[in-house]
């Protein structure tokens, strides 16, 4: 950047759509409008149903929408009124954390106060956009996500169920399981934790979560345990789950294979080429969540600069719950 005058330098760009030609006017109400958050969700047709559903409810709120076709299928969303709105990226096969490395540089959503990073099976019935935010802004929650309905499927974490005499919650107490969660406990899964399906992060968070992102390990386990790390300070005050605003995660699985709904009616499990899809991602899943872990501890041990703010002997113990509740 030495070779250019400074005052040509743009540091920052968006995914804000331009048109090809417009008028003064229509370049005010362009400012005037600018979405200053962001919805990015990992799309495929059979889920358009849904996707439609929790769009429009972002668009409501003036958000910037972003899709990611993980199955090739873009020609099947022209017919919503919002579509032609909205930034599409095709990648066959690919999972949410692969767009996101590649599709969600800090510099390219810098004019973004809030990333939503949701999954597409997510029931927005009792979720507004605004409300939400209302309350991570007024709490100054850098990571949070909406508390999920006790009714929905694929709950791994007691801390994201929803407690419906409270708007907000930043721990849960719980004697059951192997981690006993009391006032004492500071870190995940107790409190300072979400859960990867329905993050939401401020712009400072999310400049460290990208960096958190491996390139080559595309499922993301992991990676929530440690996003306490990216969260701006304490990370038992400044990450929460919302539970005004909350959600019903359906936990439908398209990627690869059968729908979880179809997995359960029928014991035929989608298979290509003799290989049971599912298995081979959750296999794959789980031999990433060990390269990661095995990643972070030879990270910490190469950094003599670097002082862990948290307790090891806790996070040790998280490790062990959290391959159990995954796998």
């Amino acid at each position: 950047m030495e070779k250019l005058p400074r005052g040509i330098i743009e540091a920052k760009s968006d995914l804000e759509l331009k048109p090809l030609w417009t008028s003064s006017s229509a370049n005010s109400k362009d400012r005037a409008q600018r979405s200053v958050n962001l919805l990015a969700m990992p799309v495929g047709i059979k889920q358009k149903k849904n996707v439609n559903t929790v769009v429009r409810k972002f668009l409501s709120e003036n958000f910037t929408i972003v899709l990611f076709h993980y199955d090739g299928n873009l020609d099947g969303w022209w017919d919503l009124r919002w579509s032609k709105q909205a930034t599409h990226i095709v990648a066959l096969n690919q999972t949410k954390w692969w767009f996101a490395k590649r599709f969600l540089h800090p510099a390219i959503v810098s004019i973004y106060d809030y990333i939503f990073l949701w999954d597409e099976d997510l029931g927005v019935k009792n979720f507004h956009p605004g409300r939400y935010l209302d309350i991570v802004k007024s709490e100054g929650l850098e990571i949070s996500q909406p508390a999920l309905d006790p009714n929905s499927t694929g709950i791994h974490h007691r801390i994201t169920i929803r407690n419906r005499m409270s708007t907000f919650h930043r721990r849960v107490y719980d004697a059951r399981g192997s981690i006993k969660c009391s006032d004492d406990s500071e870190g995940p899964p107790c409190s300072g934790f979400v859960e990867g399906m329905a993050p939401v992060f401020s712009r400072s968070a999310w400049h460290c979560a990208w960096h958190l992102i491996q390139n080559d390990l595309v499922h993301g386990w992991g990676m929530d345990i440690k996003l306490g790390y990216c969260a701006q300070g304490d990370r038992t005050k400044k990450i929460g789950v919302v539970d005004s605003e909350y959600v019903v995660h359906q936990s439908i699985q398209t990627l690869g294979g059968a729908s979880a709904k179809k997995a359960v009616n029928s014991e035929v499990t989608t298979k290509k080429h003799g290989v049971d899809v599912r298995l081979e991602i959750r296999k794959q899943s789980s031999m990433e969540l060990q390269k990661f872990k095995e990643r972070w501890d030879r990270a910490v041990r190469e950094d003599r600069n670097w002082v862990d703010p948290f307790s090891s002997a806790q996070r040790r113990r998280f490790w062990g719950y959290y391959r159990r509740a995954k796998v």
